[in-house]
């Protein structure tokens, strides 16, 4: 019902409506209940619902033929198609027609006047026949909820409307860019719920990114949408507490950046996101403007099996292998046992290319653990410290490098104590949820001056203290107001998803 009643639209005395992934009809049936229950009402709705799977078919029609017997004291009239194929397979021209997908109307009268949707989450292969037609909206190899928001635009009408419920990758990271682009050039979002917790939206699925309800109205020209308008943003932990969810409202410039193409989405949901994107927007930095490089680790185990070892000597023809697991925060833990992993990569001209000369670096986790409590985890590594010329790094570490040189200890302690800190945390949230942390976001990433970085390098380095505290320092050296960080209670997602993690390591 919370999806249901975000639907506001009149739509005239015929409504029709999109349910693109029907199951057994719940959100269709939702949206046909509040409407039913308003004064303003259709006379007819004509209802498309497509479900592949025939056992959800037949559910879904016994849903359907009740529906229209409850809606007749209403004085509605509905008459529902069930499509029993594929979706995106069906209307695959119209991811072929790309750049047009989204800004060409429709022909004819049956344009949609309102899509909602709860689509499937699953990465298909790129030989799939609808990753090749969906190759204009998305890179690499897309979650199919992404197409299905891609046709559901098409089939829109202008000022028709788009209810779904997805998870929240396609809110940034190169492989939705293209999307981006072109869905938010003419959807306009209305509203965003956010689910702060990765599993209770869903929480008999296997789902660990959040997950977020846009709506959008579909805008017949680009300079059709106001970028002086606000979007309600919206925030609870899962489906239990929707109804004491904080809302506010939000003007559609600090969600969306018109004048990049990149057009992530950003989802600040109180004062303290308001005030992080202040600060780390105000600062002048790239790594790239400071000379500085990010890469992903080059060995990929399945590819490198000949050349892992779980022994191996150093001084001889080996040299460490450090994965993600080896990386935690402020500190590289190498050897360790973790689940088994080879901590070893045998040093030979075959494996040469898949190794990095032992260098200062700052590493990160391109994966944050489903419930942990910072999504970056950097850590410092300087040179010599492992006892080989030479260091294999996983394909799920990045590592912060200077081409051509080396970064001082300062700037690897500096770096690794800023990516640490909750003031980025809490920005990286802002735009990103889903468990990758990718590269691209990173070199993105706005930094202070180099100046403060080496600074905040020095004091860690100089600090007597083990304990000191991160955040505390980054206060001290950056010099901003501790009123969004440190003089107020942590953002409510924070703490719903804080809250959830302790429950679970208690248990």
């Amino acid at each position: 019902m919370f999806m249901a009643k975000l639907y506001q639209s009149g739509g005239g005395p015929q409504l029709r409506m999109l349910d693109p992934g029907a199951g057994s009809g719940v959100l269709a049936c939702a949206l046909l209940e509040v409407l039913a229950l308003r004064k303003e009402k259709p006379s007819s709705v004509e209802l498309t619902a497509y479900e592949i799977d025939p056992n959800l078919a037949s559910c879904l029609e016994a849903c359907l033929s009740y529906a229209s017997q409850w809606l007749a004291p209403f004085d509605i009239q509905l008459q529902f198609t069930i499509i029993k194929s594929d979706f995106v397979l069906d209307h695959a021209e119209a991811l072929e027609e790309m750049p047009r997908l989204f800004t060409e109307q429709t022909a004819g009268g049956n344009a949609i006047d309102a899509v909602i949707a709860n689509p499937p989450y699953f990465k298909i292969p790129k030989s799939d026949l609808r990753a090749r037609a969906a190759a204009a909206v998305v890179h690499g190899q897309p979650n199919l909820y992404a197409l299905f928001m891609a046709v559901s635009a098409k089939l829109l009408k202008p000022q028709g409307d788009m209810i779904i419920i997805t998870p929240r990758s396609y809110a940034s990271g190169p492989y939705f860019r293209r999307f981006r682009e072109q869905f938010f050039t003419v959807m306009r979002p209305e509203s965003i719920h956010l689910f702060g917790s990765r599993r209770d939206a869903f929480n008999r699925d296997n789902i660990l990114q959040e997950n977020v309800i846009l709506h959008a109205k579909k805008i017949a020209e680009p300079k059709g949408i106001q970028k002086d308008t606000l979007v309600q943003v919206s925030l609870s932990a899962g489906v239990s507490d929707l109804t004491q969810a904080q809302r506010r409202m939000v003007p559609l410039t600090e969600i969306l950046d018109f004048s990049s193409r990149d057009k992530m989405l950003w989802i600040p949901v109180d004062d303290t996101d308001d005030d992080t994107c202040r600060i780390v927007r105000s600062w002048p930095g790239r790594l790239h403007a400071y000379g500085m490089e990010i890469s992903t680790g080059p060995v990929v185990p399945f590819r490198a099996v000949p050349f892992l070892d779980h022994h191996g000597q150093l001084a001889g023809n080996h040299a460490p292998l450090l994965w993600m697991q080896n990386v935690q925060a402020m500190c590289v833990n190498w050897p360790t046992a973790a689940r088994g992993k080879p901590q070893y990569i045998k040093v030979s001209p075959q494996s040469m290319p898949l190794l990095v000369a032992d260098k200062n670096y700052v590493l990160l986790r391109r994966f944050s653990a489903k419930e942990q409590t910072r999504r970056l985890t950097a850590a410092p590594i300087i040179a010599n410290t492992l006892g080989s010329p030479w260091i294999g790094l996983e394909n799920h570490v990045n590592y912060i490098h200077r081409p051509g040189g080396t970064l001082s200890e300062a700037e690897v302690y500096g770096l690794a104590v800023l990516l640490n800190s909750r003031l980025l945390d809490i920005y990286f949230r802002i735009f990103n949820g889903n468990t990758q942390v990718s590269a691209t976001e990173l070199r993105a990433l706005p930094l202070p001056s180099l100046d403060m970085i080496v600074e905040i390098g020095k004091r860690w380095l100089s600090s007597t203290s083990p304990e000191e505290k991160i955040d505390a320092l980054i206060e001290d050296v950056l010099d901003f107001s501790p009123r969004p960080f440190y003089g107020s209670p942590l953002k409510k997602a924070e703490e719903v998803i804080m809250t959830i993690a302790c429950r679970r390591g208690a248990a």
